[in-house]
C-alpha cells in the first residue's frame, strides 16, 4: 500500500472511533456560548493586558516582538533579553487588530505599526525561498541562537499578516505587503523532495532539518496555507499524508501528537468548527476532547500534588518550569509532570471549553493575585508544590490566550482570517464539509456600550469580579 492509502485507512479508523465516542455534529451553526457579564469583563481584562505586551514589547523599527519579557514590563534577564520571536510577531499582528476593535489602540497608530512590520519582512528581513528565521535580534532581524528557517513559525507569522490584511483591507499598503509576503513563500521547496510532507525547516550551510511534519501537531495552519497558496501550492493530498495517532484518556478519545498547545495554535486562525474533512474528523471537537482530557489528567493528580491541581486548577503544556522551559504533556511524557501549571493551557482553550477554562483562570487570579496576574496578564507558569512563581511572560502564550478569548467572545479573528481566499480554498480542495449555516453570526456578540480604554494606559491591578 502507498503511504497515502495507509494514512487514509488510519484516518477512517480514527474517525469511526471518535465518531462513535462524541457523535456527529449538527448541520446547523454551532450554538453560541453564554458568557456572563462578569466573565466577559474578566476576559476583556485578560485580553487588554495581553495586548499591552504586544504594544510595548515590539521594536518600533522592525515590528519584531520579543520572545519574552519580565512581568513588570522590563526586558527579560539572561540570553532572551533581545530575542525576537517570529511566531510571537504573528500573534502580535493579530492582537493589535483586536486592540483596535475594542478601542484600546488608535486605528492610525495600529496601522502604522503593522505597516512597519510588514515592510520590514517584505524588504529587509532575511528569508530563504520566502521562509523566515525562528529567532532574530529584535532590533535588526539578524539570526540568533543558531536558528533555523522555520516552516511552522513562518505560518504563524503569516496568520497574523493575513489577518491584518483583512482588518485593514482599505489601507493602501497593508493588504499588498501581506499578499507579497505570502505569495513569495515557496511551499514545494519546503517539502525537501517529499511529495507530501513538509520539513520543520532549513539551516544555512546544513540544509533541511531531518524532522518532518508527519504527525498531527500544530502544523494544520501551515498545511492549509501551503495547499491554498495562489503561487506555490502543494498537493491537497498532503493533508491526508500525516499520521493521526488516536489516544484515549478516561472517556475522551482524540487524535494527538504532543502537548495541549498543538491543539490550539492553528485554531486561533483557522475556523474548523463543525467541519469535517474526508476522513470525517472534526478537528475543533478533537481539540475540545484533548482539553477535557488534560483537565481530567490534572484532576487525577490531585492526591499526589494537592497544592497544584484541583477541581478548578488544571493546565499543563509546553511552558516555563522551575528548571527552565519544559514540555509537559498528559499523553506523551516529554517531561515528568512536577506540579507546574501553565495558565496558557486553559487560556488557549477558551474558544473550545469556556465552561472549564474560565473558572480555572479566575481561580488562579483570585487565589494568587499579583504573584500570578500583573501588567501583561498571567505569568507563564507557576508551581505551588515547589513554591515557584515565574517572573516572565512569554509572547506566544499570551498570544494564544488573547486570540482564543476573542474568538470565544466575538469570533472576530476567525472571521477576519477566513476572509482570505487561500484557506477556504484549501479546505475545499481537501474535501472539508461546507461551513455551517450563518457561520458569521454564531458567536456571542460584544456587550453594547462597553468602556474603551487606551492600551497605552496600564490596566488596573484591581480584580474584575
Amino acid at each position: 500500500m502507498t503511504r497515502i492509502a495507509i494514512c487514509c485507512a488510519m484516518v477512517l479508523l480514527a474517525a469511526l472511533i471518535i465518531g462513535l465516542a462524541v457523535g456527529l455534529p449538527s448541520e446547523a451553526a454551532p450554538s453560541p456560548s453564554v458568557i456572563s457579564a462578569q466573565d466577559r469583563a474578566f476576559l476583556e481584562d485578560v485580553e487588554h493586558r495581553g495586548i499591552l505586551y504586544f504594544w510595548e514589547q515590539t521594536d518600533p523599527a522592525t515590528g519584531l516582538v520579543l520572545d519574552r519579557a519580565d512581568e513588570s514590563g522590563s526586558r527579560a534577564k539572561g540570553p532572551s533579553r533581545n530575542i525576537g520571536s517570529l511566531a510571537a510577531t504573528g500573534f502580535g499582528l493579530t492582537a493589535i487588530c483586536i486592540g483596535v476593535e475594542h478601542g484600546w489602540i488608535p486605528r492610525d497608530q495600529a496601522a502604522e505599526r503593522i505597516r512597519t512590520t510588514l515592510q520590514f519582512f517584505a524588504t529587509r528581513a532575511f528569508h530563504e525561498h520566502g521562509w523566515f528565521y525562528h529567532w532574530m535580534d529584535v532590533t535588526n532581524g539578524e539570526r540568533q541562537w543558531d536558528s533555523e528557517v522555520s516552516s511552522v513559525d513562518t505560518s504563524f507569522f503569516l496568520g497574523g499578516a493575513l489577518t491584518a490584511a483583512q482588518f485593514f483591507s482599505k489601507d493602501p499598503d497593508i493588504p499588498r505587503l501581506a499578499r507579497e509576503i505570502y505569495e513569495r513563500v515557496d511551499f514545494p521547496w519546503m517539502l525537501d523532495g517529499d511529495p507530501y510532507i513538509l520539513s520543520h525547516g532549513w539551516k544555512r550551510g546544513k540544509g533541511f532539518l531531518k524532522y518532518k511534519w508527519e504527525t498531527y501537531s500544530e502544523s494544520s495552519l501551515l498545511y492549509m496555507l501551503a495547499i491554498g497558496s495562489p503561487t506555490h501550492p502543494i498537493s491537497e493530498q498532503s493533508w491526508y499524508a500525516w499520521q493521526r495517532p488516536l489516544y484515549t484518556y478516561g472517556p475522551y478519545q482524540f487524535i494527538s501528537g504532543g502537548p495541549l498547545f498543538t491543539h490550539q495554535y492553528s485554531h486561533a486562525w483557522v475556523d474548523f468548527r463543525t467541519r469535517r474533512d474526508r476522513g470525517f474528523i472534526d478537528f475543533f471537537q478533537n481539540s475540545v476532547s484533548a482539553t477535557r482530557a488534560n483537565r481530567l489528567y490534572c484532576s487525577n493528580l490531585h492526591q499526589s500534588m494537592a497544592l497544584s491541581f484541583g477541581p478548578d486548577i488544571w493546565g499543563i503544556t509546553a511552558s516555563d518550569g522551575p528548571k527552565g522551559y519544559r514540555i509537559y504533556g498528559e499523553i506523551k511524557s516529554f517531561e515528568p509532570v512536577d506540579g507546574t501549571i501553565a495558565p496558557g493551557a486553559a487560556g488557549g482553550s477558551l474558544m473550545f471549553t469556556p465552561d472549564i477554562s474560565i473558572p480555572t483562570l479566575r481561580t488562579m487570579r483570585d487565589e494568587f493575585q499579583d504573584r500570578l496576574y500583573g501588567r501583561y496578564g498571567f505569568v507563564d507558569a507557576y508551581n505551588p508544590e515547589l513554591k515557584w512563581f515565574d517572573t516572565d511572560v512569554v509572547g506566544i502564550d499570551l498570544g494564544i490566550t488573547v486570540l482564543s478569548a476573542e474568538n470565544l467572545l466575538s469570533g472576530d479573528v476567525w472571521r477576519w482570517f477566513m476572509s482570505n481566499e487561500a484557506v477556504p480554498h484549501a479546505m475545499d480542495l481537501t474535501g472539508f464539509s461546507a461551513p455551517p449555516v450563518e457561520a458569521s453570526a454564531d458567536a456571542p456578540k460584544k456587550t453594547a456600550g462597553k468602556a474603551k480604554r487606551s492600551v497605552a494606559k496600564r490596566p488596573t491591578q484591581k480584580s474584575t469580579r
